[in-house]
């Protein structure tokens, strides 16, 4: 197994040194006439920003100091993201390469052709000599001209085209990651989706639950992102507020501060709150403490009977390592079924458990629906859904791609949400 695990990491560095290398060889030295400063600066470009992207990561893994992580996290974790974009517009560019170049061949003026100069005609020979003339006085010669300077040629059609598509490149790279950025830190909009229950009374028809999870409070997104989740939640007036998953990248040593602002979250049948992977590598149990302390109410493979509903919830399915995974039968078993049941549960995998006993609902994160395209692609394939309601048998499942991100805080073709799950019962 570790022979596995070696070559996989050795086939993955191979794969991002071929990569880079196509970027540098892109972006600087098809771009330049000859060694120099500026392929210089490509290669320590590239290089440094995977060796701060490797050290951000590496930092929130190993709980290195704070401080170290913040510096390390916003220009590692943006390098991410903008080299994924810069390797798919670069290679947009080989398809519109051939294109502009055909394009200035046809515009580029033709060499005008030589006009042919008729040769002199020979003296005809005179019958008589010449008189002698007298020899003209010598003239002072003239001062010898300044040599011109040498033109500087033209870049060639070649070089011309390269930086055309190189610059290209760069703009839509940087262009895409900056709006994507923009849209995580300016928060997540509101998404409302109906979802019709068979066993929900008439009386709870129209209630709403607001679904908040993939927050990743940490280094980058702190106590200011944290107070806007809270402040758009409240906004939506909720009945009920489901925080399934997810919430930081970090210890509470750190991220405590950071977190405070949950306890301002209104509804009038409480929040509530399951652990996600990240609160594995964070120290889940501190972290599932810190939340009841801040008046959330966790539900670690529990169930609470509300009036309508019973609202259950399971550990995820990371948890196993530490002794702590789901346990569907103790959260399930033993409830009224006639009873509608909704569950918070953080990955969408977890819904096979959820049919099997007999769920109306599931409430799921984990995705990020992709976060950066065409990651949705990956994603899909990893998850039974990667974003919106969808239905298993008799039971439905919601997915939302989450209030924050994780890594890059940048969003490409899955932009952040807080979704209010409106309930309806078939029997209005």
């Amino acid at each position: 197994m570790v022979i596995v695990y070696v070559l996989l990491a050795l086939a993955v560095l191979a794969v991002l040194v071929a990569a880079d290398w196509y970027l540098w060889r892109r972006l600087f030295r098809d771009t330049t006439t000859g060694p120099g400063r500026a392929r210089r600066t490509g290669v320590v470009v590239i290089a440094g920003g995977w060796i701060l992207a490797v050290g951000a990561l590496v930092a929130e893994r190993a709980g290195a100091p704070f401080l170290l992580q913040r510096v390390l996290a916003w220009p590692g974790f943006l390098w991410l993201a903008l080299s994924v974009y810069l390797l798919l517009a670069v290679l947009a560019g080989e398809v519109v390469r051939p294109l502009l170049r055909r394009v200035l061949e046809r515009r580029a003026p033709r060499p005008a052709q030589p006009t042919p100069t008729p040769a002199p005609a020979a003296a005809a020979p005179s019958a008589e000599p010449a008189p002698s003339a007298e020899p003209a006085p010598s003239a002072e010669p003239a001062p010898p001209a300044e040599p011109a300077a040498p033109e500087q040629p033209a870049p060639s059609r070649r070089l011309l085209v390269s930086r055309v598509v190189a610059g290209a490149a760069a703009a839509a790279a940087v262009g895409t990651v900056g709006y994507g950025t923009y849209g995580v830190l300016r928060g997540p909009r509101v998404k409302r989706v109906t979802v019709p229950l068979a066993k929900l009374p008439r009386a709870a028809h129209g209630y709403r639950i607001a679904v908040v999870s993939d927050i990743h409070l940490g280094p980058i997104l702190g106590r200011g992102f944290a107070q806007t989740v809270v402040d758009t939640v409240n906004s939506t007036r909720p009945d009920l507020i489901a925080v399934v998953g997810d919430l930081v990248d970090g210890s509470v040593k750190d991220l405590g501060p950071a977190a405070a602002p949950l306890a301002q979250l209104e509804a009038r049948h409480g929040s509530w709150f399951v652990t996600g992977n990240h609160e594995y590598f964070s120290g889940a149990e501190q972290w599932v403490a810190e939340v009841r302390r801040l008046g959330l109410r966790p539900l670690e493979n529990a169930r609470a009977e509300l009036p309508w509903f019973d609202l259950a919830g399971v550990n995820d399915v990371t948890g196993e390592r530490e002794g702590h995974g789901p346990d569907y039968a103790k959260a399930l078993d033993d409830r009224d079924t006639a009873r509608a049941c909704v569950l918070l549960a953080h990955q969408p995998v977890q819904i096979h458990e959820a049919v099997r006993h007999g769920v109306d609902l599931q409430l799921s994160g984990h995705t990020h629906g992709g976060q950066l395209w065409p990651g949705n692609f990956i994603a899909a394939a990893a998850n039974p859904t990667l974003a919106g309601l969808d239905r298993y048998g008799d039971t439905q499942l919601y997915v939302s791609r989450g209030a924050g991100a994780w890594g890059p805080p940048t969003r490409v073709g899955a932009p952040s949400d807080i979704t209010v799950i409106e309930l309806a019962s078939t029997r209005a």
